[in-house]
């Protein structure tokens, strides 16, 4: 059940756990970008940008932070969502990492690690990071489609 009275804060190693490796392709993309990296083009929606980025922030804290005492253990049914999305993520960066730029591989980089939050979000029974996570994946998506498939093929329409 997800009643109130089944959320404390507490640390949850496993949700800390899975918010970094989710992450740590875009570390590596911070430190050795790619050739082609058509991710830092200057972004046209500031605005949502912000708001996605609270909404991870709160999304990350609820994650490590709010524990579901009727949560069950790591690995549940939803569980093996999220490491399906995570593989598909990886396989994403990938094929970027090879200079493919398609939208396929671009919305890869956006739903692939956001399923794997919601994934884990529901495996673990935690209301507020699902809450988060799910206005974080709608931000991310409409940023994404905006900046990267949108305003990128208006500007070099060979790009598709």
């Amino acid at each position: 059940m997800w009643t109130l009275r089944n959320y404390r804060f507490g640390f949850d190693p496993w949700g800390l756990g899975w918010f970094l490796l989710i992450m740590l392709p875009n570390f590596v993309w911070f430190t050795a970008p790619p050739a082609n990296d058509i991710l830092r083009a200057e972004s046209v929606t500031p605005l949502l940008d912000g708001v996605g980025q609270v909404l991870q922030a709160v999304m990350a804290a609820a994650l490590c932070a709010v524990v579901n005492r009727a949560r069950g253990g790591p690995i549940k049914g939803w569980a093996v969502g999220g490491v399906l999305c995570m593989a598909l993520y990886l396989a994403g960066w990938a094929a970027y990492y090879a200079g493919i730029t398609r939208p396929a591989v671009i919305l890869t980089l956006c739903l692939a690690p956001c399923g794997a939050f919601l994934s884990f979000a529901l495996a673990r029974k935690n209301g507020p990071a699902l809450l988060a996570a799910a206005g974080f994946a709608i931000c991310h998506l409409v940023s994404t489609v905006i900046n990267f498939i949108l305003c990128l093929n208006y500007k070099n329409p060979g790009a598709a």
